[in-house]
């Protein structure tokens, strides 16, 4: 999927606005541009932002739950912990940024780019993800558990303690990822793609998972 990387080329940056006011809950949201802040238990749950722009934003803490993001590119920003329960992401750039504890249980990403992200300890339990590409990322105990997934790939990324317990898959590709590293859930992965060297590292887990004892005399 193409990426966008400079705020100047977006179709919408000539409309762009600096939004320096306080976010609430349920708001509408279009073609605003929020930069340089640090934003504390924000609470904007309910509210929707379209055509915009989030730029070395630090969000620590706070609701998003349902929020619904609709053409909007994130740069260089941070979300620390945070609650994105049912949100609904859909032609979505996040690059450069970091999403550590974030509960994004229930949410529903479509058409999602993420690029140059460290991501640590983020729940997709229930998610559904459609057309997502985490690209050069770094993966780090991310719970995909009972979460729906098609046309998700990972090229260039490390996954580390991945979880895919009971989740849904068509079209998973982890092929071209750095490292594939999954702690739960290998019986939920039928129709998941994966390259040679990839089975061969991982072909200890993948005997755990049927039972299967490897000794060597």
């Amino acid at each position: 999927m193409p990426v966008v990387r400079e705020l100047s080329s977006l179709p919408y940056a000539e409309y762009l606005q600096p939004w320096n006011e306080e976010l609430e809950r349920d708001g509408d949201y279009t073609e605003v541009h929020l930069d340089d802040a640090e934003l504390d238990a924000a609470e904007v749950s309910g509210s929707r932002f379209s055509e915009s722009a989030i730029t070395s934003v630090t969000f620590t803490g706070g609701d998003f739950g349902r929020v619904r993001l609709d053409d909007v590119w994130i740069s260089r920003s941070r979300w620390i912990g945070g609650v994105w329960a049912e949100a609904d992401l859909m032609n979505v750039s996040i690059l450069d940024g970091v999403l550590a504890g974030v509960q994004a249980y229930g949410s529903q990403w479509r058409r999602v780019v993420v690029q140059d992200c460290k991501i640590d300890s983020l729940n997709l339990r229930g998610a559904r993800l459609q057309d997502v590409e985490f690209r050069d990322c770094d993966l780090s105990e991310v719970d995909f558990g009972s979460a729906t997934l098609a046309g998700v790939t990972f090229p260039g990324s490390s996954i580390r303690r991945a979880r895919f317990g009971r989740a849904t898959v068509k079209k998973l590709d982890f092929r071209g990822a750095r490292t594939l590293d999954i702690a739960e859930g290998w019986d939920s992965l039928r129709g998941a793609v994966i390259d040679s060297n990839q089975l061969m590292e991982s072909a200890a887990a993948f005997a755990h998972t049927l039972g299967i004892a490897v000794k060597d005399r």
